[in-house]
């Protein structure tokens, strides 16, 4: 069972997620219970935050405490969200009930070794690296190439290609599908080549929250178990089971979760959408919300009142004449081809009614990398 990106302790547009996100593991439990996999990947970004609250520490522990109660090997490393310090300590104490936890990278992975009918197969669990972290390891990696700093981690693996092999990796892989709820790198800077993967017959993907391939179905993103943003409503979330048959041999499906709450768009008049609630046919009072108002004035206090109505209200905005008048400098397709130092070039221009000269464009190419690197 392939999962990732619980994000525990999240909050989405000022609503705290804990009750979903507790519904949710206990529906990835029921699925477990049912599948009954060998092993249970966890790739990456287990908490939201770096220092994770009390309340999504105990949900996780106590979802490992019942996981690992049906049996399974479960193998969790850390994500760009995660402390790699806080969620490796006690990995030797847990490892004593099946749970392996991925170390703080040191500049060498070895693997857990397990067994079936067909002979050994190795679980490599690589946590969320940066250039940095692996630089002092690797001094050849030059800072920013994140596809570069993936390359020497996973030589440095020494894999056998001629083994069954599998991957646990948070990382983000160029070309993917991304969502508004991800932390990535304007102008891909933070990707890295898919091709490295090469040497495993399945990369348990994470960092990614829309369920997808990256390339063929050996290296896959699983996707969060939750939507964390409006751009996701049209999934359909789920955990993916992965069956290694002998070398060569790999099937993939998935299990859907049905959230406690779904995510919903409308739109229309206060009028229209405020007597949308009387419908029986469309209850949206207990639904994550986000509604456009298409009334030409601003309604007074409408967001207040509408959450009045619809108390799982996230999201209200307006779509009329005056907000349509409104100018967008470039789409978001367009911001995502341009480099960080491009589009600051371009602020800056705005702001200040020239360009950067070249002693201010060497600066600030230092300072992004330096920030990226958190070397300041």
């Amino acid at each position: 069972m392939h999962l990732s990106d619980l994000h525990l302790g999240k909050r989405v547009n000022g609503f705290s997620m804990l009750e979903d996100q507790r519904f949710i593991l206990d529906e990835i439990f029921a699925a477990a219970k049912d599948e009954a996999p060998d092993a249970v990947l966890i790739a990456g970004d287990v908490y939201d935050r770096a220092v994770p609250t009390a309340e999504a520490v105990e949900l996780f522990d106590s979802f490992l405490v019942r996981l690992s109660g049906l049996g399974p090997q479960i193998f969790v490393i850390s994500g760009n969200h995660d402390s790699a310090e806080r969620l490796a300590f006690g990995g030797r104490l847990m490892e004593l009930s099946g749970v392996h936890m991925a170390p703080v990278y040191r500049g060498s992975v070895s693997p857990f070794v397990m067994k079936d009918e067909w002979g050994e197969v190795n679980i490599y669990m690589l946590p969320f690296v940066k250039p940095a972290s692996v630089r002092p390891f690797f001094p050849a990696v030059e800072a920013g190439d994140y596809s570069g700093a993936v390359k020497a981690a996973i030589d440095g693996m020494g894999v056998d290609p001629s083994a069954r092999n599998v991957l646990v990796c948070h990382q983000f892989a160029a070309g993917s599908d991304t969502c508004e709820s991800e932390d990535i790198m304007v102008g891909g800077e933070g990707s890295v080549d898919v091709s490295l993967f090469e040497p495993f017959d399945y990369t348990a993907m994470g960092h990614l929250h829309s369920p997808q391939n990256a390339g063929s179905e050996r290296v896959r993103y699983c996707g969060s178990p939750l939507k964390y943003s409006f751009s996701e409503i049209h999934q359909t979330k789920s955990v993916s089971m992965v069956t290694l048959g002998k070398k060569g041999d790999l099937a993939v499906r998935t299990v859907p979760l049905v959230p406690l709450r779904e995510m919903r768009e409308i739109r229309g008049t206060y009028d229209e959408v405020s007597l949308l609630s009387f419908y029986k046919d469309a209850d949206f009072r207990d639904q994550y919300l986000h509604i456009t108002l298409t009334d030409e004035s601003s309604i007074p206090e409408g967001l207040s009142r509408l959450q009045a109505i619809y108390p799982f209200l996230m999201k209200l905005d307006y779509d009329n004449e005056r907000t349509r008048t409104k100018q967008e400098i470039q789409s978001p397709a367009e911001l995502w081809s341009r480099t960080p130092l491009d589009l600051f070039e371009e602020f800056y221009r705005l702001q200040n009614g020239m360009p950067m000269n070249g002693e201010q464009r060497e600066y600030v190419s230092r300072l992004i990398k330096k920030v990226w690197e958190e070397e300041i």
